[in-house]
């Protein structure tokens, strides 16, 4: 093959490949050429590709559907059970029956919060929620997140220190975000003795901002590292706590999906530290 032949067929491709990109690609006049068949089956190519894109989109499109569905389907059963079960607290005068109907309080609300959850799981897992990441001081994550779980804190008598807030800022969705970090609090809050501490340290480097959040908890042993953000995982010796073991797992996918990551160090019986960092 000349020079002139080769760089003929390589602009070619080239060409067939930019087409591609950008979605014009159309097969040239054929004959029996070594490159007007490369041509045939680079089409052939695109083709199928283009059909397993539409495919996979509406397979997503079916997911988020049927997510949408469940969500709403159990919304309401679930908020008229809590309705009633509360309205019979107010009649009912038998302490037996009365601790029967707070049980089903109960547990309905634990049925809520694992559908909840995993419609949340779902939607991530789907690439459904699209975040939307933006600069902004940490201080306001922190401050709603402190809202939610305080009131938890409290009961235990918990103390939650926080450092280092004013004028640091990261690259985050405040909604999901806060959800993350609730998450790790709220796992802090649930593993920790009574009358102990959570601090809650910020530090800005170059490229990333770390939130840490160290515990006076259980721990973790070695072995669970790397399992303890895995789907529905629960340690054998947490088995009688309350929860379903998404908790981790969700904050872990949040955070990752704004391009930061999740550390975590810890000595049984002593505490563990969960950092994440975000993005500045």
């Amino acid at each position: 093959m000349s020079i002139f032949s080769t760089r003929k067929t390589l602009n070619r491709l080239n060409e067939m490949i930019d087409d591609a990109i950008t979605g014009n690609f159309t097969e040239s006049n054929y004959d029996e050429s070594q490159l007007s068949r490369l041509e045939s089956k680079w089409m052939h190519y695109l083709s199928a590709s283009k059909m397993s894109m539409m495919q996979t989109n509406q397979e997503r499109e079916n997911i988020k559907s049927m997510v949408s569905d469940i969500s709403h389907q159990t919304k309401t059963p679930l908020a008229n059970i809590l309705l009633y079960t509360e309205l019979l607290k107010e009649r009912v005068e038998n302490k037996d029956n009365l601790e029967l109907v707070e049980q089903i309080s109960t547990q309905t609300e634990k049925l809520d919060f694992l559908i909840q959850s995993l419609v949340k799981m779902s939607r991530l897992e789907s690439n459904i929620i699209e975040l939307n990441p933006q600069k902004q001081p940490v201080k306001q994550l922190l401050e709603q997140v402190l809202s939610e779980i305080l009131p938890k804190a409290r009961q235990k008598q918990i103390n939650i220190a926080v450092e280092n807030t004013d004028d640091v800022q990261a690259c985050y969705d405040l909604k999901w975000t806060s959800e993350a970090l609730y998450n790790i609090l709220d796992n802090a809050v649930k593993y920790s003795e009574a009358q102990t501490s959570i601090k809650i340290d910020v530090k800005k480097y170059e490229l990333v901002t770390c939130i840490a959040v160290e515990d006076q908890g259980i721990g973790i042993a070695v072995d669970e590292k790397a399992q303890i953000f895995q789907r529905f995982y629960r340690s054998p010796g947490i088995q009688q706590k309350e929860g379903i073991g998404i908790g981790l797992y969700l904050a872990r996918e949040i955070i990752q999906k704004q391009k930061g990551y999740i550390k975590v160090s810890s000595t049984p019986a002593k505490g563990s530290v969960f950092s994440l960092y975000l993005p500045t």
